[in-house]
């Protein structure tokens, strides 16, 4: 736009100034007018006439007061400034406009700058900087930064007493406008520092501004504790990001503040880059522990995964009560109990403390709940499947295998009735008549498990129940029975460490099934406990000399038990085979189905860790084997898993992108061997875990998938359905159900079967009435493929997993904490599928009792102060995401109001809907013990 046009339509030429209230919108806005400078003035004068009586005199006043500025009395200069300072801030103004004062002075504004230089230091000359620093706002765009510039000349001459050193006594627009400039004129430092350290020439001077990067600092802490005053929590944040001092946030909080504040910071961790994501953190968990808010601060601390924190949390509070709800946090996280009593020393707790430790509980309270919501019934496989609405032909299902289908029914058998201990065909069943016996040898195994599933959690009965197995002649029904024994204690501990003593007589057993029961069986039983004992009796079968079943199995079973420990003899153990193996000539074990298990195991040991596997990715690289790409992704993925970190899943993209084996020309190429294109498969997993548990990752990953579903080579196809269920467990949102269906209906079996074990998993524990009717459809499309009509069981099972209570997703207190065991029980589960012709579909269905660790109740359960039941009413809703958010707004939407103990969903939320009784925990989830609001009974009173 040319000038002669801006100075003919007045009306343009007024209104960006109007704008000039918000900083971020100045820059376009001044385009033309500040390159005319006193220009303006002239066609301020034409427009004299328009200005009320009212404005006409303050800009006469302003005027006769910039000229005294220019005149060489000193004695006045000092009532002129003071009563233009007065002016400038009592100015009232609207929102969309300039101050009145501001917008007459502008004009003079650069006479002004040249008076300031030659002025003589003094307080006056501060106080005639700080007003030029509140006018440059109104110049942003020509001289960049010039509010900053002039507020520090007006610090470096100011005397210390003088009630101008606080910015906020110019008001909100100044500060929020200075915390901008503090913003840019830091980054520009920073990057002078590093061009001056790469010994690039710095082409324009920008040192004009003064101050050091201290004084820049100490502002910026002024203005966050003006914006913190000033209900701008998340503004002030940003800024002590930006100046790289968000730790001294800690100070400047207040009990009013620190909430929001905390809130605002650990929603910021999911999009930071690391080392600031668990800077965050820490700062967050500073604030909660200087404020006492321990159930907060302890979820940081188990977030962060150090062992340090989690004691110091778990030892702070006084009060007995308090920490058995501590207690209770620990004990969902399966944290390893020893993290509790300083290093070397052994600290015994309290039987009541220690029951809420240990989880023992558990069993009793989740058959409570059962009992309350009315599904304490066992259900028969008749109940789950409804055969009798499947469109199926009659006649025809005679072909199928009934061994198979028996198989099947174990496993939904198993999930259905899970930990409710009473289900008809295996507990229930009498002696002879026990379904073990409709099933054929591995079969056995699997049904012999079934029981530990069935039992889950409860201890004391249940090892009278699998014992009798123990002594049976049956070699699968023995190695079930001691699979079951594993399964039994998952999640929970006892004293008598029933599974440690009876499975480590068979880890040395000769025969197979034995041995790797005896295996997996501890893993699930001490999943995330990092058992030193565990260890001495796996390590020495992660060798070169045993079969690659036997060591692929005992890594995994390590990566269980010291699942994101970053055990260094562990991954030492895993590496030195994987090297000994590769570099041995005439060795195929690296290329056996099993390899990738014992990938899994090593990459298990940093979940969670980040950065801290380098060093192992790089001693892979040095491997010249396929499996070593893929243990490369598995460590990385497993690193990140849960950040949402942006740059891994680019890169884990990247591994999707090439096609090994694409035809490159007929020339020669026909008997070169095919190229191994597994580490793809793990590619397409690690997108959906390193993007799980943030939303907008999660959404994006979707996205991603679709594209990769119709450009992939058939091992990615294969892969897809697989992530999208881990990206979704237990939460069936509607676009993924329909994309799911129709992955199961693929051309190519192995997707449509990786689809409906994926669509089980997204259904996992909902009872979701469209997922069950499009699995019983699924079930008569089917009905002549066996394969796929066992799995399409397998997820009817698990669709009705606990007959609806237990979920398998792995986040928990509200969705912010990752379960390590949970993500560790269902990547194992994956990774199996990334072959399921060779472990699930072959003898090794076992691995489908490896969800096990993800297993938890979605209850809440209230409890009052003798840890009793205590039944209140509680609300129950979508949760909505409120950070930052003016006010107090609701956290729920659509809720329906409920007795407790209630099923929560997986994106769902409880808050009291009275205020009778106060919670211990600040996430109404799982076990929360009240206490009763003592100013409660006087306020009712007051309503009589």
């Amino acid at each position: 736009m040319s000038n002669p046009q801006e100075f003919a339509i007045q009306v343009p030429s007024e209104d960006p100034k109007k704008k000039k209230e918000k900083p971020e919108s100045d820059k376009p806005d001044f385009k033309g007018l500040s390159k005319v400078g006193k220009d303006v003035k002239g066609g301020k004068e034409e427009e004299g006439e328009e200005l009320s009586e009212e404005d006409q005199q303050l800009k006469e006043q302003l005027e006769l007061l910039v000229e005294r500025l220019k005149e060489p009395d000193t004695k006045l200069y000092a009532p002129a400034l003071e009563h233009l300072r007065t002016l400038i801030r009592t100015s009232t103004s609207s929102m969309t406009s300039v101050p009145k004062p501001l917008k007459f002075l502008r004009p003079h504004y650069p006479a002004l700058q040249e008076l300031y230089e030659t002025w003589a230091p003094s307080a006056d000359k501060s106080l005639f900087a700080d007003i030029l620093s509140v006018l440059a706002m109104t110049y942003s765009d020509t001289e960049p930064r010039g509010t900053l510039r002039y507020r520090l000349l007006s610090a470096s001459q100011r005397p210390s007493d003088s009630p101008l050193a606080d910015p906020g006594t110019w008001g909100h627009e100044y500060v929020r406008h200075l915390a901008a400039e503090l913003g840019d004129e830091f980054a520009v430092r920073t990057q002078e520092e590093l061009d001056t350290t790469d010994g690039v020439a710095k082409s324009e001077p920008t040192t004009q501004i003064p101050g050091s990067i201290e004084d820049l600092r100490n502002l910026a802490k002024q203005c966050a504790t003006f914006l913190l005053a000033h209900n701008a929590e998340p503004d002030a944040v940003d800024l002590l990001e930006e100046m790289e001092i968000i730790h001294e946030i800690v100070e400047l909080v207040d009990e009013n503040t620190f909430g929001r504040v905390c809130q605002y910071m650990v929603r910021c961790v999911n999009l930071l880059p690391p080392p600031d994501d668990n800077l965050f953190l820490r700062t967050a968990h500073a604030i909660y522990v200087k404020h006492h808010k321990f159930p907060e601060a302890l979820s940081l601390s188990i977030r962060l995964g150090d062992p340090d924190l989690v004691r110091e949390d778990f030892n702070a509070p006084a009060n007995p009560v308090m920490k058995r709800q501590l207690a209770f946090i620990i004990a969902r996280s399966q944290l390893p109990i020893e993290w509790l009593s300083p290093p070397g020393e052994e600290i015994e707790f309290e039987s009541d403390l220690q029951d809420c430790l240990y989880n023992t509980k558990l069993s009793e309270h989740f058959r409570a709940f059962g009992k309350e919501v009315g599904v304490e019934e066992a259900k028969s496989l008749e109940d789950v499947y409804k055969s009798h609405l499947e469109n199926t032909r009659s006649g025809t299902s005679a072909n199928i295998d009934s061994a198979r289908g028996n198989l099947a029914g174990t496993f939904v058998n198993a999930f259905v009735n899970a930990g409710f201990g009473n289900d008809k065909l295996m507990v229930m069943a009498d002696e002879g008549n026990s379904w073990i016996y409709k099933n054929k040898d591995h079969g056995m195994m699997s049904a012999a498990a079934s029981l530990g599933l069935s039992l889950l959690w409860d201890t004391d009965i249940g090892i009278s129940h699998i014992d009798k197995y123990t002594y049976s002649a049956e070699e699968h029904i023995k190695a079930g029975a001691l699979f079951a024994t594993g399964m039994l204690n998952s999640g929970v501990r006892t004293e008598a460490d029933f599974a440690l003593n009876l499975l480590s007589d068979y880890t040395e057993n000769k025969s197979v099934p034995l041995k790797t029961s005896s295996f997996m069986g501890l893993a699930l039983a001490y999943t995330g406990s990092h058992r030193e004992e565990v260890l001495a009796l796996l390590l020495p079968h992660i060798s070169d000399d045993v079969t690659m079943e036997i060591a692929s199995l005992a890594s995994l079973a390590l990566g269980f038990v010291f699942v994101g420990s970053k055990h260094g003899e562990v991954s030492d153990t895993i590496l030195q085979v994987l090297m000994e193996k590769a570099t041995k000539e005439g060795d195929k074990s690296l290329d056996e189905k099993w390899a990738r298990f014992m990938a899994l195991g090593l990459g298990l040991l940093y979940l969670g860790q980040q950065d801290a596997s380098d060093a192992t990715i790089e001693t892979l690289k040095v491997i010249e084997h396929p499996i070593s790409k893929t243990a490369q992704i598995l460590v990385e993925a497993c690193s990140f898993a849960g950040t949402g970190n942006v740059l891994k899943i680019q890169s884990m993209l990247h591994h999707c992108d090439e096609h090994v084996n694409a035809d490159k020309g007929e020339e020669g190429k026909k008997d070169e061997p095919k190229k191994d294109d597994t580490f793809q498969a793990f590619a397409v997993i690690a997108i959906s875990l390193i993007a799980m548990g943030e939303d907008i990752g999660a959404e994006m990953a979707l996205r991603q998938f679709n594209h990769l579903m119709h450009y992939g080579d058939p091992i990615i196809r294969k892969a897809v359905p697989l992530a999208i269920g881990l990206v979704s467990a237990s939460n069936p949102q509607l676009p993924i159900l329909d994309t799911l269906s129709k992955y199961s209906h693929d051309n190519d079996l192995q997707v449509a079967i990786n689809a409906i074990f994926a669509m089980g998993l997204v259904g996992a524990g909902t009872n979701n009435a469209r997922l069950a009717q499009m699995l019983r459809q699924l079930a008569g499309y089917y009905q002549k493929e066996p394969d796929s009509l066992f799995m399409v069981r397998i997820a009817q099972g698990m669709v009705h997993m606990g007959k609806g209570t237990i979920g398998l997703n792995p986040f928990f207190g509200d969705r912010d904490i990752m379960s390590r065991p949970a993500v560790a029980g269902l990547l194992a589960v994956l990774t199996a599928f990334t072959d399921s012709k060779s472990f699930v579909l072959d003898k090794y269905h076992w691995m489908f009792y490896l969800l096990t660790p993800a297993m938890y109740p979605r209850f809440l359960i209230t409890l009052d102060e003798n840890l009793e039941n205590k039944p209140v009413t509680v609300r129950v809703g979508q949760a909505i995401d409120v950070v930052g958010q003016a006010g107090k707004p609701r956290t729920i939407s659509g809720f329906q109001t409920h007795q407790s103990p209630v099923r929560l969903g997986t994106t769902e939320r409880a808050e009291l809907a009275t205020e009778e009784f106060i919670p211990y925990s600040h996430v109404l989830e799982g076990l929360v013990i009240l206490k009763k609001n003592p100013g409660w009974e006087q306020e009712d009173k007051m309503e009589v």
